[in-house]
């Protein structure tokens, strides 16, 4: 019985994933690329703040002298790993990406260009600012706009996630 159970469930698993929906079926994530322009402090590829064991400084104060970089229009709206992350009411979107003129969120953090981010018409990177959970940290990211498509590269572990817009 638990056989026949299983087999239903990992059939219904298999066809939910292949129905249309609303994310390009470009869309897809790959780990353990080359590593990136640049180092960045620890945290995991989810965009996770690092563990208890390693103590993240923050970047140069923003202001006048350092302002934060607008984000490119390109790239501004919804963005999703997966065809839920764009249609879910439940608030449990985890893979959905919400891009401003001035940051990026995520499921449970939000990230703020720094000063050093560079941009152009379709892309940006460079150190970005976190905040989640009640934790602070920093960590390169690179995002760029490809087609309809949305490749956000980070470093520390070395991680890419290709998004697709959603409609």
């Amino acid at each position: 019985m638990n056989r026949l159970v299983l087999l239903v469930l990992a059939c219904a698993a298999a066809s939910a994933c292949s129905e249309p929906g609303p994310v390009a079926k470009g869309a897809k994530n790959t780990v353990a690329l080359t590593p990136t322009r640049q180092p960045t402090p620890h945290a995991n590829a989810t965009g996770a703040p690092p563990s208890n064991r390693f103590e993240v400084r923050p970047g140069p104060a923003l202001g006048a002298d350092n302002p934060v970089p607008a984000l490119p229009t390109a790239m501004l709206g919804r963005w999703g790993l997966a065809p839920m992350d764009c249609t879910s009411t439940r608030g449990d979107a985890k893979g959905l990406l919400i891009v401003g003129p001035s940051d990026l969120r995520f499921y449970e953090s939000r990230a703020v260009p720094t000063g050093d981010v560079q941009t152009d018409e379709r892309s940006a990177s460079g150190t970005f600012h976190f905040t989640g959970e009640g934790q602070r940290w920093s960590k390169y990211e690179a995002l760029q706009v490809q087609k309809d498509l949305l490749v956000r590269t980070e470093s520390n572990p070395t991680a890419s996630f290709t998004y697709a817009k959603c409609s």
